[in-house]
């Protein structure tokens, strides 16, 4: 999808919709606008029902102030024309109030965006602003006077956030990155205290680029691959839809004849991703003119040690990740479907998935399906597509029971007894 060929107003349609749809955003709260190399200035209309509106809602304030279209321009409008005013490298901006990061606003914090490694890359500097009366020319005044420090996102006191960026996905990304921050923070700091990444471990993330590996250009595509290559369109963003992606976020591959696999591209959105968009790696080449994820190389070590792996997932959902992000244990002894499909599920340390991607590869045995690398991901490994989706969902549902539980009592988890009758009934 390229943002740069669609009208502004189908652009704001379609992140305020992706935006409202998943829980970013109320009905009434939020806006977004596009800054139009003639000046004028496309803005969500103010009043609308965001669940119901269409590209013939969206408004127009051109460069003299006049305004076009069939509402009124939103009512924060004065801040979105602040921060144009101030940064004129600026062509878009996202303001909504999701609750993790209204949550952060009414405690006057600063989610930490050094938890995992790419997402204080994705944000840049965060900025606060003083509280003033929604929609007025102070809080305008207010939110500028930040982004005019070079600063591109800034929470707003007891409000929610705004980010600028280049174009409405650039704009989103951050938006959702730095969400997604809020939420695992605060799913984290149930367990105990988030260790942040150190300047070493931001330094071994730095030294570790795209691998380079020769090309090829496929010669035709089996129809094995063609459904793989649907299959794991389907399912990835399946995982964007609930939460266990990120628009920038999440790695699948599939195992093919031979020497041959499928892997997730570099830079995608994967909510957009399409069949064609997959990379096939074969016999160490690469499919040329793609560029595949940055794990490329720990997943052709886990399929060329793991006879038995059909496909791996690697992943960053808030629930799981909190038990990597802190020192408590992951224990998947809570209920028998969990145990099943988890087991043990190792943490393994920071550069496991950069340093030496052979012995991590050789940790991912039949009795190994899944392990959590600390301040980094989840590597879940399967049979095929689905058992590798299904094992990355019960980890995060897993997750999810466990930290909601702690508001309830204490957790009993399945004695050994009973462990072991589940080993022999599924031959685990």
């Amino acid at each position: 999808m390229k943002i740069e060929f669609m009208h502004p107003a189908d652009q704001l349609l379609l992140f305020i919709q992706r935006i409202y749809r998943y829980g970013m955003t109320t009905t009434s709260g939020g806006n977004l606008s596009v800054k139009d190399r003639n000046g004028d200035i496309w803005i969500t209309p103010a009043g609308v029902d965001k669940g119901a509106l269409t590209r013939d809602d969206m408004v127009c304030v051109k460069a003299d102030g006049t305004v076009e279209g069939i509402h009124r321009p939103s009512s924060e409008f004065p801040f979105h024309r602040l921060i144009y005013e101030a940064r004129d490298d600026l062509a878009a901006i996202v303001h909504a109030h999701p609750p993790a990061l209204v949550s952060f606003s009414i405690v006057r914090r600063i989610p930490d965006t050094r938890l995992l490694p790419n997402e204080r890359q994705i944000c840049g500097r965060i900025g606060m602003a003083p509280y003033a009366l929604p929609g007025s020319e102070e809080l305008g005044r207010n939110i500028a006077a930040v982004f005019a420090e070079g600063i591109d996102t800034v929470m707003l006191e007891n409000h929610g956030v705004v980010v600028g960026s280049t174009d409405l996905f650039q704009a989103f990304r951050m938006f959702e990155t730095l969400d997604f921050c809020a939420r695992l923070e605060i799913e984290a700091r149930r367990l105990g205290t988030p260790a942040p990444l150190t300047d070493e471990d931001f330094d071994i993330v730095r030294s570790e680029g795209q691998p380079r590996l020769p090309t090829f250009a496929p010669a035709f595509v089996s129809s094995e691959e063609r459904k793989a290559r649907q299959d794991m369109c389907g399912l990835i963003r399946r995982a964007y839809d609930q939460g266990l992606f990120t628009s920038t976020q999440g790695t699948f591959s599939q195992r093919l004849e031979g020497n041959g696999f499928l892997i997730t591209p570099f830079g995608k959105d994967r909510k957009y991703m399409e069949p064609e968009d997959f990379v096939a790696v074969q016999d160490g080449r690469v499919e040329e003119g793609k560029i595949p994820s940055k794990s490329l190389l720990l997943h052709e070590a886990i399929y060329r040690l793991q006879p038995h792996v059909g496909s791996i997932v690697i992943a960053h959902p808030p629930n799981i990740m909190a038990f990597a992000v802190t020192d408590a244990p992951f224990d998947s002894r809570t209920i028998p479907e969990s145990y099943i499909l988890l087991r043990g599920a190792p943490k393994l340390a920071f550069d496991a998935v950069y340093r030496d991607p052979e012995a991590t590869a050789s940790r991912m045995t039949k009795d190994t399906p899944i392990a959590i690398v600390r301040n980094n991901c989840v590597i879940v490994t399967g049979q095929g597509l689905l058992s590798a989706f299904d094992r990355l969902e019960v980890a995060e549902y897993s997750a999810k029971s466990i930290l909601a539980a702690k508001a309830l009592g204490d957790i009993v988890h399945i004695d050994e007894g009973r462990i072991r009758e589940l080993e022999v009934a599924f031959n685990l």
